[in-house]
């Protein structure tokens, strides 16, 4: 069955990407989530972005919210806080 594309709903996405960049020691480091992608950087780098998703996540879980439940607002505050 084809579905006009006038009348197909918009599939809403929303996902945090952490990007290390100092990753000089040859190592490949990957982390994924349901809600995020952590790539690269060395090992202290990589734990610290591991790190900070996991405060992101604690504070959506302690507001009742998921990530494409946020206003930009919302997400700068979680963000300057971390």
């Amino acid at each position: 069955m084809h579905i006009p594309t006038a009348t197909r709903q918009p599939v809403r996405k929303a996902g945090l990407l952490g990007v290390g960049l100092d990753g000089a020691d040859g190592h490949s480091r990957i982390t994924r989530g349901d809600d995020f992608l952590l790539v690269g950087g060395s090992e202290d780098t990589h734990k610290e972005l591991q790190e900070t998703v996991a405060r992101f996540q604690q504070e959506l879980d302690r507001r009742g919210k998921t990530l494409l439940d946020l206003t930009d607002a919302e997400l700068a505050e979680i963000a300057e806080q971390l």
